[in-house]
Formats: structure tokens, sequence, C-alpha cells
């Protein structure tokens, strides 16, 4: 079990918003504050491509290859995730929190881990793979303790 200390920072993210909270209680009862709202600069509706899709000739006489659609959800997933993770170091670097709560669907998890600077990496004491943004406050602060009781 992991007990969220008073102090502790967590997380809340999805590809298009984070929340940052602050835990203002020692366990067992947390209490939450939102410190932040993060939304990502560039959305995916800003990523929208310019032209088609399509083929491109190679090298040989009549040869053609087909060019992949790229993932514009994904390509705004991946910059958000570098922004919040950029915004996470910059805290990190100020003495803003000692121990971190990841709360993001895995996706989002997943873009975000590999963007994480090592300080903030090492103050990571949980990651919930959960999609939790649209629920209100109190209701974070009882799903994130009965995940974390569950660890």
């Amino acid at each position: 079990m992991v007990k969220l200390r008073k102090g502790a920072w967590i997380v809340v993210a999805d590809g298009n918003k984070a929340l940052l909270l602050r835990n203002l209680v020692e366990y067992p009862a947390p209490s939450f504050e939102v410190i932040a709202e993060q939304m990502p600069t560039v959305g995916a509706d800003d990523l929208k491509p310019t032209d088609q899709s399509g083929r491109r000739a190679d090298g040989g006489p009549n040869q053609k290859s087909a060019v992949a659609e790229p993932n514009w959800q994904q390509d705004a997933r991946d910059r958000f995730a570098a922004e919040l993770a950029d915004l996470l170091y910059k805290r990190a670097l100020k003495g803003a929190y000692d121990s971190l709560v990841l709360v993001a669907s895995p996706k989002v998890l997943g873009a975000l881990r590999p963007a994480l600077h090592q300080e903030v990496a090492r103050r990571v004491v949980a990651e919930i793979p959960k999609d939790l943004t649209n629920h209100p406050v109190p209701k974070l602060e009882t799903l994130i303790k009965a995940e974390m009781d569950a660890m």
C-alpha cells in the first residue's frame, strides 16, 4: 500500500487537460486543492493536415509508394505530454513537491513517461492508469485513495 503524503502532488491528465492537485493532509483521508489546470498550447484541431496523404514516386519506372496518414490525435497527445513534463520539471527544480502521483489514461501515461526528466521521475510514487479528469475534486479524493490503498 502506497500512502499519499501531505504536500504530495497529484497530476490527473488526459490528452486535452491536466489538473495539478496538492494533498493537504496526512494519510488516511486525502484532501486535495487545485494548484493549476494545464491545457495544451496546440490541440489536435491545430495540427490538421494541409493536404491529403497519398503516393510518392519511387526510383524505378512507374513505381510508387503509399504515404501513411499521420495520427494527429497522437501527435497532439505527445506534444501535451511533453509540455506537462516540462512544467513538472520546472516545479520540481523549485522544490514545489517531493512526491508525485500520476493519474492518466494508459495512452497518456505512455506518452508522459519518456518525457519526464529524471528529477521528476524519481519523485513519482504511484501511477494510476485511468482517465479520471471528468470527476470533481471530492470524487477524485475517494477514487485515488481507493486505487492507492489497493497498491
